[in-house]
């Protein structure tokens, strides 16, 4: 398949307070469940419908193309239809928001995958899974089922458009080991909520995957993709792929720098030697089996975190970090830069700002002149 050369367009439909946090000011929310419960509905709505308006237009649409972009990733959530009071209540529906999305990719030419970010009491627990600290989607066939219903109505509104790259059935079903991690990080803003909380287990995570597997290719054209995050278990899914018999899918995993130890790789050369190394060799030996698409990655990063970088230094450590993942990730089909844009201070995620400082090549399809 061509080489997919992304970006997502994060917190714009799922919102992540750290990329925004203005839009929680006057609560104490740390996600979007809790902000939906804690303002008036009259505030909420106005507030979500200026941000869901401004956020993204056309004309990032038109920026991107401009920079070799090919595809965009549209993190949306499970409630987007507002279908169903029982898990579309208390939030604010924008399915609408998804149509402008497919109509702007049209004019532009770029093409759009679909992931499903959330899902009925978090797959994750994550502040990007829109609940922190509750993890209980998997343990009730229920919900399952409602996911189900969601990609199904997904894949009858889009399946045939012509900007339609594919959909992804689920971001981030968390692991065993990275939620004994996280739930430490994530606190629930409700702990009677959360109680029982674990991650998704593998068997769980194969029977979605299977079922929704088969649900969407009866629907979409046989060029679209069918998209499986790799739950945080990579390897498992080499043998996974290669007994299932699925047609026209492809492998997403999330490799952030900066989610290691800090500290850990104390130089932009040890950074580099591990990427080009372990991550080349991981991504050739699974594409053997299925292709594989680095759903999410960024320049940030944990070199020497108490050092204070000179302007130059910090130009010479992004450039170094990025370029030597962009190499990386041409050994597989391709990429998701996350995100296009922040409203806050971290450096190393926002698109825009790498390429005007220079930190990424000021067209992705072309490279660095």
């Amino acid at each position: 398949m061509d080489k997919i050369r992304g970006v997502n367009l994060g917190n714009w439909l799922v919102l992540e307070k750290w990329m925004h946090p203005a839009l929680f000011e006057g609560t104490s929310a740390e996600d979007e469940d809790e902000l939906c419960r804690q303002l008036p509905r009259e505030e909420l709505v106005k507030r979500l419908t200026a941000h869901r308006d401004a956020y993204i237009t056309k004309e990032d649409f038109s920026y991107l193309r401009s920079k070799g972009i090919n595809t965009v990733r549209i993190p949306v959530p499970h409630f987007l239809f507002g279908d169903d009071p029982a898990y579309c209540e208390p939030y604010v529906p924008c399915v609408e928001y998804l149509d402008s999305a497919f109509a702007w990719a049209e004019e532009t030419g770029l093409s759009i995958l679909i992931d499903v970010h959330t899902a009925p009491e978090s797959q994750n627990g994550f502040d990007n899974g829109g609940i922190c600290g509750v993890c209980k989607w998997a343990q009730d066939p229920g919900r399952v089922d409602r996911l189900l219903r969601v990609l199904e109505k997904l894949a009858l509104r889009y399946g045939r458009h012509p900007s339609l790259w594919g959909i992804q059935l689920l971001n981030e079903p968390v692991s065993e080991p990275l939620w004994q991690m996280v739930r430490y990080k994530y606190l629930p803003h409700n702990p009677e909520r959360a109680a029982g909380s674990s991650f998704v287990p593998l068997d769980v995570l194969y029977d979605f995957y299977t079922r929704g597997y088969h649900m969407l290719r009866s629907i979409l054209p046989e060029d679209k993709k069918i998209v499986f995050h790799d739950g945080f278990r990579f390897e498992v899914w080499e043998p996974f792929f290669r007994r299932a018999g699925f047609t026209n899918v492809v492998l997403d995993a999330h490799w952030y720098l900066g989610m290691g130890v800090p500290g850990e790789d104390t130089s932009e050369l040890d950074y580099m030697r591990a990427i080009l190394k372990e991550h080349v060799k991981k991504l050739k030996a699974m594409e053997k089996t299925v292709p594989v698409i680095v759903g999410e990655w960024c320049l940030s990063h944990n070199l020497q975190p108490d050092k204070v970088y000179t302007e130059l230094e910090k130009q010479l450590s992004y450039k170094l970090v990025g370029d030597a993942q962009l190499m990386a990730w041409e050994a597989c089909s391709g990429y998701f830069f996350w995100s296009y844009k922040l409203v806050s201070e971290p450096e190393g995620w926002d698109f825009r700002k790498c390429v005007e400082k220079g930190w990424l090549p000021g067209n992705l399809e072309n490279g660095r002149d």
